[in-house]
């Protein structure tokens, strides 16, 4: 499409939304509805098309993409009504007789822009969000998973009106003439360098952004943890879509006692989980595309390989890889792997391990393996990240009950549930004065008697 196209786009839905169509309940819940019906109608359709651009497996793909896509579409059916209902608050006393109230309100005709790693959960599930909270949607999928993209327009095309929702395909170009509308709202999930250019198109309409980016996010793995489990839980979450998700461990830090211990426990786990022959394996998944696969080939160092390490161009795979004896120095640790790559760094004291992450930009998720409730308290009060677990990896995102989101470099704002609808709706405050009553001491000419009653009033 062309600026032309596009401002085209951008003018019908904001002429829909200013007819207030979208702002009744049942006009939000019953878009909500049809979305949730097409997922479950499409789920093979979907499948096959994230097989296409990523290799997952169907299982995996409703997993960890369509069936969270469905959650939070039920949560959200659940909740809306509470969600979009005005909230008393507390009056002052000098504001008698007055009710204040909050009025959660959509912003308008927002933009999701959203990437390739799991290509239909980060572009529905701030969908489903928006809507609830009733505003209209130009949806930017990405252009590196082209068939998932292609489902989602047909998909969105079939069950809404442009002028409601609309999706826009294509690349850089769409991007650009995108960014260049004044929107009111822009949810953007990809990488620093395009979230900033995000950020610097936005100042210029002065429109408010929520970011979702990504970063080194580290697995603590202390000497008082649980090691078979640990491991095992490291390489679902790790090599997961061959290692190219945001929240996935980026490096272990693990207590030098314990490192042997737990690398033998890895490569255990990897066998048990992906077999022999991983690049064999039909569902476990491949680089996006061959530019990214070659980047993260580039990573490993052969000399640091503890596990894996094996690649097939041809069909972008790259085997779960453990590398043993890697510096802060290493290439590795130098950005985000976003690939099925693991390396292990070690620590000797908890101080060392807060030094060693708070030396990295904040991440967006950090990790914890341990039973000593003195040691995890201490990390996750001094350190700053997104989110994360405690004895466990990734899951903390699969949830409607809890906001998801980054901090510093990693992202700002957040998402899911009833972060997700705060995050699409503006809170006007609102004070209804009472007519029957009218307080004189605020009006001049001002009197000491009055004056008393201020103080009294305002302290």
């Amino acid at each position: 499409m062309n600026q032309q196209e596009i401002s085209a786009i951008v003018a019908e839905q904001r002429a829909f939304f200013e007819t207030s169509r979208t702002l009744p309940i049942s006009f939000r819940k019953d878009a909500l509805k049809k979305l949730r019906t097409a997922l479950i109608e499409n789920e093979n359709k979907i499948a096959e098309a994230i097989r296409s651009d990523l290799g997952k497996s169907g299982f995996e793909s409703y997993m960890c993409e369509t069936g969270l896509v469905i959650s939070e579409i039920s949560y959200m059916l659940k909740h809306l009504k509470s969600f979009a209902k005005e909230k008393t608050v507390v009056t002052p006393l000098a504001q008698f007789a007055s009710r204040s109230y909050v009025k959660p309100s959509p912003y308008g005709v927002v933009l999701i822009m959203s990437p390739w790693n799991y290509p239909l959960l980060l572009t529905l599930d701030p969908l489903v969000d928006a809507l609830a909270a009733g505003n209209t949607a130009v949806v930017k999928p990405s252009a590196y998973s082209p068939a998932t993209s292609a489902v989602i327009k047909e998909l969105l095309e079939g069950i809404y009106p442009r002028e409601y929702v609309t999706v826009v395909t294509g690349g850089r170009a769409e991007n650009t003439c995108l960014l260049d509308e004044k929107f009111d709202y822009i949810f953007f999930t990809g990488g620093k360098t395009v979230g900033t250019e995000v950020m610097s198109k936005a100042a210029h309409h002065l429109t408010p952004v929520t970011l979702e980016l990504g970063g080194k996010s580290p697995c603590i793995v202390d000497e008082t943890a649980n090691i078979p489990l640990a491991a095992r839980r490291i390489v679902f979450g790790k090599y997961l879509n061959c290692g190219q998700t945001c929240v996935a461990p980026d490096y272990i830090l693990c207590h030098t006692s314990v490192k042997d211990r737990l690398l033998a426990c890895l490569k255990e786990e990897i066998v048990k989980q992906y077999g022999d022959a991983p690049l064999e394996n039909g569902a476990y998944g491949k680089m996006i595309s061959r530019k990214h696969f070659d980047r993260v080939c580039g990573l490993i160092a052969p000399e640091k390989v503890a596990h894996g390490g094996k690649s097939d161009a041809a069909t972008q795979k790259i085997e779960p890889t453990v590398l043993d004896g890697v510096t802060a120095d290493d290439a590795v640790m130098q950005e985000e792997i976003f690939g099925p790559v693991l390396p292990i760094l070690t620590f000797e004291s908890p101080d060392q391990v807060i030094e060693t992450v708070n030396a990295h930009d904040h991440p967006l998720a950090l990790y914890i393996f341990s039973s000593n409730k003195q040691n995890i308290a201490r990390v996750t009060s001094s350190c700053s990240f997104g989110g994360g677990c405690v004895n466990d990896v990734v899951i903390h995102l699969a949830t409607s009950y809890m906001g998801f989101g980054g901090v510093g470099s990693s992202g700002m704002g957040s998402y899911h549930g009833k972060a997700g609808f705060d995050t699409f709706s503006h809170k006007k405050s609102i004070v209804d004065k009472k007519t029957w009553l009218d307080l004189p001491m605020r009006y001049q000419p001002y009197r000491s008697f009055y004056g008393k009653l201020i103080r009294m009033f305002l302290r």
